[in-house]
């Protein structure tokens, strides 16, 4: 016979909502030197113009943005995929950190970048729409074309 616990009203934490962005970019690079931009902290620092550091390993933690951004490395297949849990500084409290995936395709001497972000909580997610494009994705496409 099987049985399932059920909890009383009272001890039942209130759900969160939250949503999800989903952006691709195209950047004229090879899908490894994108992989490294995002782990290699010196690479990331240059690109962005703020400090970042990381260990570039799973289980590694990682900031960007002198420390705006703050996470963990969840999944690296290198040149390929990056998977991090990810909050920044004004993250609302008790919410679960984002989870972050970047893809990194090849495409027309170049790489497509399809980056999926869960867990975000609505007060924050057109700030993150926005910011994605103009701190990541702009500041990518001009650092690769100066090199």
């Amino acid at each position: 016979m099987k049985t399932t616990a059920q909890s009383s009203p009272s001890k039942k934490k209130p759900l969160r909502k939250t949503t999800m962005i989903r952006q691709t970019a195209f950047v004229r690079a090879m899908p490894s030197e994108i992989y490294d931009a995002f782990l290699n902290e010196k690479i990331h620092t240059e690109f962005t113009g703020a400090k970042a550091t990381c260990e570039r390993r799973v289980g590694g933690i990682f900031t960007a943005w002198d420390g705006y951004i703050s996470g963990t490395n969840i999944k690296l297949e290198n040149g390929r995929r990056i998977i991090q849990e990810w909050k920044t500084t004004e993250w609302p409290e008790g919410c679960t950190p984002s989870l972050i995936e970047l893809h990194f395709i090849p495409k027309n001497g170049g790489t497509d970048i399809t980056m999926i972000q869960k867990n975000i909580p609505p007060s924050l997610v057109n700030n993150y729409k926005r910011g994605w494009k103009d701190f990541y994705w702009n500041p990518l496409k001009e650092y690769f074309k100066k090199k």
